[in-house]
């Protein structure tokens, strides 16, 4: 299953998150994630754990082209000239020729770079090191900001995102904008969301784990969402998410878990290193 990048290119409708991972447990999932069918594989420079992800991918059965590869780049590594050694440091980490997807992982607006760091993403994409660009954690003015200086759109926001926090108003924007939104912490970690009445209730009902019916909402809104897991059962439970569907009346109940608010950083003040 694939939903179509506005640069034309296809990708996977769900994916692996690899965060907080080391290099062996990254490799260790990302081997069994592949073998399980999945095709998105999500790291960032910041994780750490690149050189585990791309080993993986070195050995991995599935050929190259069908592997969709993402990584972002870090903040200390803003700026035209730091994006471009940025990029490259992580891609020898990776071992890749090239990436499917390159992120801005944080907009950090206190430095006033993401634009400059932005047309490097483009520079990227142009050369073909970078196949689709994009970022994360961006708000409609930070990005509306981007194509006003460059011309050039991302095509995917990488934006948490959970029914305690279902970004409703920043989905209907991407939409507007062709942009697709990927959803990290899409399980809502820390919240306990897999425990609420709403979520084990449809679970029941539907014979399936909490976790796969709150994934099946993120792919039915059009989103797509990067569970983190080291664990092979869950991986198989949490990719078995296409042969099922949500009523309205099911999705309406998870809305009424809207409200608890973001359990990570805040894209207008967040500050990473």
């Amino acid at each position: 299953m694939t939903v179509m990048l506005a640069d034309g290119r296809p990708m996977p409708r769900l994916g692996l998150g690899t965060w907080p991972m080391n290099d062996e447990e990254a490799r260790q999932a990302v081997t069994h994630a592949v073998s399980l069918g999945y095709r998105l594989i999500d790291t960032a420079a910041s994780y750490g754990n690149e050189r585990g992800v791309g080993a993986a991918v070195a050995d991995a059965p599935a050929a190259r082209e069908d592997l969709f590869v993402t990584t972002k780049l870090r903040g200390s590594h803003h700026g035209y000239d730091a994006a471009l050694r940025g990029f490259e440091e992580s891609r020898e980490r990776l071992g890749l020729d090239y990436v499917d997807l390159y992120l801005i992982h944080w907009p950090l607006p206190d430095r006033g770079l993401y634009v400059e760091t932005w047309r490097a993403l483009v520079h990227l994409r142009e050369q073909g090191l970078a196949r689709s660009i994009g970022v994360s954690n961006f708000t409609p003015a930070q990005i509306e900001r981007l194509v006003e200086e460059t011309g050039v759109w991302p095509v995917v926001n990488q934006v948490e995102m959970h029914p305690g926090f279902p970004q409703r108003e920043l989905r209907a924007w991407h939409a507007e904008h062709d942009i697709v939104t990927e959803s990290w912490s899409p399980l809502g970690a820390g919240r306990k969301l897999l425990d609420e009445p709403v979520v084990t209730d449809l679970a029941a009902a539907h014979g399936r784990t909490p976790a796969q019916i709150v994934l099946r909402w993120h792919v039915q809104l059009g989103a797509v969402p990067i569970p983190k897991s080291a664990n092979t059962e869950r991986m198989r439970q949490n990719f078995e998410v296409f042969d099922f569907s949500l009523s309205p009346e099911d999705m309406a109940a998870i809305d009424t878990l809207a409200g608890g608010g973001r359990i990570g950083g805040d894209p207008d003040t967040h500050v990473e290193l």
